[in-house]
């Protein structure tokens, strides 16, 4: 049997050709039913033809091109014909980003007079929706719902729209899937409430974080460490930092382990109020564990609230630490660093700091932090964002959502709007949509440097480019507000 989970874009390439071969001989030699062979009704499995038999079938062995020893069995070449087969297809291209390729073979079945399983269907849907190309995703699932092709998968099709919409802000569209799911009968289920809780979360809405929690507790869903994590955040973030870590005696007294998730809230708690010392207690807490180890995300809120209350020192320290550890600096937080470190004069010690991350082996996140350093540097270099873009596609760095908001929030930390535009611009170019959030973190950013009018621009560009839901709008005009103040 060939190995599926083997196959990459070359042999898909290689199967296909050995596809166009069958229906030319099929086109040539059979003299009854169609020209091409439909996957969903053909009388009788499709053979190659001994014409090129022996020019194909050697290269595919065990899921390896460079095999040229046995010929592949007639049953093999069957299977690869299948309908089966076609949605191995789809699955494994989905779990190795390789979505248009996956649409591709979509677009042939349903030429072929057939449609996925319902399976690929929700690997289609979770991958869409994860790039951010939700119409695409809802598309597909107008399609499972007229076709009442959903199997068993009803609630894991909606959870993954939902969270497409609710991950580019667009709330009043995930609250029509949640009218939907209410319309058919499904039931939500524990994944679709913390989906909900982690965007009211991540959007302030204390009122309707708490009718979440409130629900999961009526539905008797387990209260884990994410949602305890997220509570914390919700109290934090409205001002009562006391009660946030109040929150901490419940999970003692239920017997709920301390994990990463809730000291990494702790963290950030006693951060955002200036608690520098206690957050600092916390990390030496979690070194000491034996299960709940400093994840990189401890690490950037650390370094994130010391360099914002302009602990400089200890920010490279922690820094320092972190590498120390093996693990790796988020990029966006280096902005954060080195900005800090740039407006203090101390550009010696980025170049210290940038040195020793060049000596470690992460080439794509090096190139980027490369490029950060010039872009927020004294001389104020890459101005030219297709340039910087093109610098790092050429050192093998693979355009990413990651890198564009990276570089988006550097440039937009300098003032620099034309360029900040230009990012988001080459962004949806390449087909990946920026999110709400990371529009907001611009404006903030812009605001930050004193460009009250560069955040306005921004502000612009989202009400033209995007679908904005009344209550992200009132975000978006509090961050404005905030600019100016």
């Amino acid at each position: 049997m060939l190995d599926f989970h083997k196959i990459n874009k070359t042999q898909i390439s290689l199967i296909k050709k050995i596809q166009r071969a069958m229906s030319m001989a099929t086109e040539i030699h059979c003299s009854y039913g169609s020209l091409t062979p439909r996957v969903s009704i053909s009388p009788a499995p499709t053979r190659i033809s001994a014409s090129f038999s022996s020019r194909y079938s050697r290269r595919l062995v065990n899921g390896c091109c460079c095999c040229f020893t046995n010929p592949v069995p007639r049953q093999l070449v069957t299977e690869e014909l299948s309908l089966s087969m076609y949605n191995r297809w789809i699955q494994y291209c989905c779990k190795t980003g390789e979505i248009n390729e996956a649409m591709s073979l979509v677009a042939e079945v349903d030429s072929l007079g057939s449609r996925p399983d319902p399976l690929s269907y929700v690997s289609l849907i979770e991958t869409l929706a994860g790039l951010g190309r939700t119409l695409e995703a809802d598309a597909l699932f107008q399609e499972v719902v007229r076709f009442e092709i959903n199997g068993s998968y009803s609630v894991r099709l909606y959870n993954a729209l939902l969270s497409g919409y609710l991950r580019k802000g667009q709330l009043e569209l995930a609250l029509r899937v949640l009218d939907h799911m209410k319309e058919e009968n499904v039931d939500k289920n524990q994944e679709t409430c913390e989906i909900l809780l982690n965007y009211y979360v991540s959007a302030g809405r204390l009122e309707e974080s708490w009718r979440v929690v409130n629900e999961m507790k009526k539905r008797k869903f387990r209260l884990n460490s994410f949602v305890y994590g997220k509570i914390i955040r919700i109290y934090r973030d409205n001002g009562m930092w006391k009660k946030a870590l109040g929150i901490v005696d419940e999970i003692r007294e239920i017997g709920l382990p301390m994990d990463v998730e809730i000291y990494n809230s702790i963290i950030d708690t006693f951060g955002k109020y200036g608690e520098l010392d206690e957050a600092l207690d916390v990390l030496e807490k979690m070194q000491s564990s034996s299960d709940s180890k400093p994840n990189i995300s401890t690490w950037n809120s650390l370094i994130r609230w010391h360099c914002h209350h302009g602990a400089l020192d200890m920010a490279l320290e922690l820094f320092t630490m972190m590498q120390d550890q093996g693990l790796y600096p988020d990029p966006r937080m280096f902005v954060n660093l080195i900005t800090r470190l740039g407006e203090s004069g101390n550009w010696n010690m980025i170049d210290k700091h940038f040195e020793s991350i060049k000596c470690k082996e992460h080439k794509d996140t090096r190139a980027i932090y490369a490029a950060l350093v010039q872009i927020i540097g004294q001389f104020g270099s890459f101005q030219d964002v297709e340039e910087l873009v093109g610098k790092l596609m050429s050192q093998g760095v693979a355009p990413s959502a990651n890198m564009f908001c990276t570089l988006a929030n550097a440039y937009a930390q300098q003032g620099l709007c034309k360029q900040t535009v230009k990012v988001l611009q080459m962004m949806e170019n390449e087909g990946i949509e920026p999110n709400l959030i990371m529009l907001n973190v611009l404006i903030n950013a812009f605001g930050t440097a004193g460009k009250h009018m560069e955040a306005l621009s921004i502000y612009h560009h989202i009400k033209e480019s995007v679908c904005i839901s009344n209550s992200c709008d009132k975000t978006f005009n509090t961050s404005l507000l905030s600019s100016y103040a």
